[in-house]
């Protein structure tokens, strides 16, 4: 199976040149379990850390961290790209990217200064004129105390002269339409409606003080699963009959002290999910969904076999996982029927890697 890369590059202090192009076992496989290669730099980009394709159209983009900017990129083979059209400003530390499931736009989210930017896309997948989407608020700020939402604890007691940064980190839409986005540095999910000029404040949830949501995926029973990069935990968001979202339920992800969590992906059933632990432990949380997908069990943590693991993609039997400061790149088995990883099978040297994007 064939994956494109991303990686940090000059411009943050790395060794990467671009979006690179590997494969896992045969190229032209359904599944990843087999050795891993490297084929080559399918083209330069400065610091492209998230990748995202387009729904029905040959075109990857990329978040170009160092620069805070947003790049498109058309396939022009098997394994290569070119620009497609000039990249564009979101802001400082863009670190996410997603795109609608029409390919009308993509939402990116920038970890240095907050911003999340909706940015259109034309007919041929090209990036049109970027707009900055209202400002987030700390709803902690100037709070002495207060009690957590939907009665879970706080992690840490709010103080009144704290002066927090914003984070926005990423974003996903909601089967109705709307969109879904964290801040990492304020614990807040901000809901928000796709308008005519880009994207208008609908709700939010506040989550518990310091425990830091920061990537998500929405599971097929309709249910938000963020993971909280501080906390190391899983909280599980749903709508109510007036369709304001709020958390149902939450879990500890595991991992030891010092821990931050990364990456949340579903296995392909999504029975189980998997959380990257950096730090400590270096590991995968291995979480099983309970009832209608509104809770979440822990059931094993597994080392992951690298050192700082930003990102990880589940292929059927295969886990894949990207090694920061191992700069590797390597493959898990995986047991479908339990949801465990079992050791690493392959290893692949790679550049400061930072996601795995596959092909398709």
């Amino acid at each position: 199976m064939r994956f494109w890369t991303g990686a940090r590059g000059a411009d943050m202090g790395a060794d990467g040149t671009g979006i690179g192009a590997i494969t896992a076992g045969d190229a032209d496989s359904p599944l990843a379990s087999g050795d891993l290669a490297l084929r080559g730099l399918a083209v330069e980009a400065p610091s492209p850390t998230w990748l995202a394709r387009h729904p029905h159209l040959d075109v990857v983009y990329a978040a170009l961290e160092g620069s805070g900017r947003v790049g498109a990129y058309r396939r022009t083979g098997e394994e290569s790209l070119t620009p497609l059209g000039k990249t564009v400003p979101a802001g400082e530390a863009v670190c996410h990217l997603a795109v609608a499931p029409d390919g009308t736009c993509l939402i990116a989210s920038c970890w240095g200064d907050g911003r999340v930017v909706h940015i259109p896309l034309g007919a041929d997948g090209s990036l049109d004129k970027p707009s900055l989407a209202p400002a987030a608020e700390d709803p902690y700020r100037a709070v002495v105390s207060q009690a957590a939402p939907s009665g879970f604890l706080l992690s840490e007691e709010p103080n009144e002269e704290e002066e927090r940064p914003t984070r926005a980190h990423a974003a996903a839409f909601l089967p109705d339409g709307r969109v879904a986005t964290t801040d990492l540095g304020y614990d807040l999910v901000r809901i928000w409606r796709l308008g005519t000029r880009g994207l208008v404040p609908d709700h939010q949830i506040v989550f518990p003080h310091g425990v830091g949501p920061r990537h998500m995926f929405v599971h097929p029973s309709g249910h938000l699963h963020v993971v909280t990069e501080f906390s190391c935990e899983v909280f599980t968001l749903a709508p109510d009959r007036a369709g304001a979202w709020r958390i149902v339920s939450a879990c500890p992800a595991g991992g030891l002290l010092g821990d931050t969590a990364a990456e949340l992906t579903a296995s392909r059933d999504r029975q189980f999910v998997y959380a990257g632990l950096r730090g400590e432990s270096n590991a995968i949380a291995v979480l099983r969904v309970e009832g209608n997908g509104e809770s979440l069990r822990p059931i094993a943590t597994a080392d992951s076999g690298i050192s700082v693991p930003r990102h990880h993609v589940i292929v059927r039997d295969a886990l894949l996982v990207a090694g920061q400061n191992s700069n590797a790149i390597v493959s898990l088995s995986l047991d479908e029927r339990t949801g465990l990883p079992g050791r690493v099978r392959h290893r692949l040297e790679h550049p400061t890697p930072q996601h795995i994007l596959p092909i398709g």
